[in-house]
């Protein structure tokens, strides 16, 4: 599944347009998708910045009408824009995660992956965090360029838990 069907989508609603004409210096910044092999049940939203406000607006896009929420951006540093060239489709996260389970030797079930796509240091990264079975937690950043695996970390809750 490819993300350009969404941004497609988005960029031809009637509440995207209203919205570009009220602040055109918007742009887009960030997308978080929501993977849930067990339940079916997936999240697409895209997020712009409006840099006049310092705000986050975020596209919903999992229903008949486009849902807008705005919030107050998560850091001081002002996020960097996405260009919509996106080379990984969202359908080969899930390889990709488990060729690097087992590369890891981690070997349980993928339940559910967390991805949100962004620009880190004028490279475009998407950032997972995938929950796993044994109610572990896979992190992992992979290079949207030519998806190479550019961090690794598998973590089991429990062990968090015993810790504190």
């Amino acid at each position: 599944m490819k993300i350009q069907p969404y941004i497609d989508k988005l960029n031809n609603s009637q509440e995207f347009k209203s919205f570009k004409a009220k602040n055109p210096k918007s742009y887009f910044s960030a997308g978080f998708f929501v993977l849930d092999f067990e339940e079916n049940s997936n999240l697409h939203q895209i997020d712009y910045y409006n840099p006049d406000n310092k705000k986050m607006i975020t596209f919903a896009m999992d229903n008949k009408k486009i849902e807008i929420k705005e919030s107050e951006a998560s850091n001081q540093s002002m996020p960097i824009e996405i260009s919509t060239k996106i080379n990984l489709d969202l359908d080969i996260l899930k390889g990709l995660v488990e060729d690097e389970m087992k590369n890891h030797m981690v070997t349980h079930k993928l339940h559910k992956i967390i991805a949100v796509l962004q620009n880190l240091d004028g490279k475009l990264v998407w950032n997972l965090n995938c929950i796993t079975s044994d109610v572990g937690i896979v992190k992992m950043h992979i290079s949207d360029e030519d998806h190479s695996v550019l961090k690794f970390e598998s973590i089991n809750l429990f062990d968090v838990v015993h810790k504190l």
